[in-house]
């Protein structure tokens, strides 16, 4: 099925020390809904209908084990592991039969970089599908840090039907749907996880969550300001083990139509100094530089 492609980011699978303690973080303090148990692991949903969009899983040391990637159909599934057969990638699965959390149809394939992904269709879905002003919907986009730069934007564009939206000097951002990005990848010496960004309904629900945040003891680590590439409100934030995760709100809904702007455009576009469209986020805090690039693939 050559226009077999991804449509959106599913969900993110964590490696963590204390499995208890980051299932109470994320359940009582970053607002998302505790949804399975199962074998140890924790899993979570926010008010979309993904069945889940967080799972964690107990490890000795910190580590992404995997992002999750959703397809239209089981047609779909196996057009897109036809077309990374094509690719000489170290590991891919066969399309089977799911039986975690959620069910669906699916095969799990590792890139020539050491990371980890899975598509799946059939997923099992949630019906209660309201917004909460405070709470998380959904899986926005990750950023993943790579040593090949253009060997991994090939992987998506090339084996999974992503399109460049937008370059800047340190990342390439990916679409695969309505929003600007569901990827992005900086510039980096190793495969390791930059952030994972959560959607909330807006501006306001940002400005809650970073409240909450504060309260709990969780200072912002960057922001609150607005990106230029895909123009989203954000708040950046340090998570058990040192997970850097984002709420962000309000990304660009572009389509085929949308100019792919340079390097040069978005290094012109804000005044010296400014790291945000308003000016007023200032740069990440010492803590969010030395964990950009600190959590590896399992």
């Amino acid at each position: 099925m050559s226009d077999a492609r991804v449509t959106a980011v599913r969900s993110v699978e964590f490696g963590v020390r204390d499995v208890d303690s980051a299932a109470d973080f994320y359940g009582r303090v970053w607002n998302l809904d505790p949804v399975a148990d199962d074998g140890g692991a924790r899993y979570f949903r926010g008010t979309g209908p993904e069945h889940h969009i967080l799972a964690l899983h107990e490890r000795e040391e910190p580590a992404l084990i995997r992002v999750n990637l959703a397809a239209r159909d089981k047609q779909s599934v196996d057009g897109l592991h036809a077309r990374l057969s094509t690719l000489d990638l170290p590991s891919l699965g066969a399309p089977d039969a799911l039986t975690g959390p959620g069910g669906g149809y699916g095969f799990a394939f590792g890139d020539k970089e050491g990371r980890k992904f899975a598509v799946s269709s059939d997923v099992a879905t949630h019906d209660d599908t309201a917004d909460a002003r405070d709470r998380p919907r959904k899986i926005s986009h990750c950023v993943l840090n790579a040593a090949d730069m253009e060997g991994s934007a090939a992987l998506f564009t090339d084996g999974l039907g992503f399109a460049v939206s937008d370059r800047t000097g340190h990342l390439c951002f990916l679409r695969c749907n309505a929003d600007h990005h569901s990827i992005a990848l900086g510039h980096g010496d190793a495969p390791t996880l930059h952030h994972v960004a959560f959607e909330m309904t807006d501006l306001d629900s940002v400005m809650r969550g970073a409240g909450r945040m504060r309260d709990a003891g969780y200072p912002i680590e960057w922001g609150v300001g607005r990106h230029g590439p895909g123009a989203n409100v954000f708040s950046y934030f340090l998570g058990p083990d040192d997970y850097i995760i984002e709420y962000t709100a309000e990304v660009e809904q572009v389509d085929d139509s949308y100019p792919k702007r340079s390097a040069e455009y978005w290094a012109g576009l804000n005044p010296p100094g400014w790291t945000d469209r308003w000016g007023i986020a200032g740069p990440p805090s010492e803590r969010m530089k030395a964990a950009q690039a600190r959590i590896a693939f399992a």
